[in-house]
């Protein structure tokens, strides 16, 4: 069925730890927010969206290096709530799935979710997804791929994409 991007990056809604070692004052479990950007003692504002766990770690300790000599800090991935696609539509249980699944998964709880495998509307699914800031609609074919048909279309969901169906 569809399959999902792997590789971690920090987005919205995650939560972290932040670990500065020897400095309980500095160290807070923090939730970035929609801007992407996350607020710790000294430091203020740091942009933590687009970031791997280690990527955050260096630029942390180098802010913190500013005022603690030797930082040691550590980026602790608390839970992850950025990676989510919404399903939403005639025939669908409505909500949001976990991108960051395995293929296998993926797709066994998007056919757990279907209530009528075969009609019309799953022939005519829209994935609405947002790419350098402009709405773009996907057209997929559900009964087609589900039978090994047109495999092409076949697309990888990303964190935040719409799944529609009519």
């Amino acid at each position: 069925m569809w399959s999902f991007q792997h590789g971690y990056v920090v987005g919205p809604e995650d939560v972290l730890t932040i670990v500065v070692w020897r400095e309980k004052d500095l160290s807070s479990d923090v939730t970035v927010r929609p801007d992407g950007r996350i607020t710790l003692p000294l430091i203020n504002d740091v942009v933590a969206q687009g970031l791997t766990p280690d990527q955050l770690r260096d630029q942390l300790k180098a802010q913190f290096d500013k005022f603690v000599e030797d930082s040691s800090v550590s980026v602790v991935v608390k839970q992850i709530n950025s990676r989510k696609v919404f399903i939403t539509g005639h025939g669908w249980q409505a909500g949001r799935l976990s991108a960051d699944v395995d293929d296998d998964r993926a797709a066994a709880d998007l056919d757990g979710r279907w209530r009528s495998t075969s009609s019309p509307e799953a022939r005519k699914i829209v994935v609405m997804r947002t790419e350098n800031r402009a709405p773009k609609a996907i057209k997929f074919n559900y009964e087609e791929v589900r039978k090994g048909e047109k495999l092409q279309q076949n697309i990888e969901l990303q964190p935040s994409d719409t799944v529609l169906v009519p």
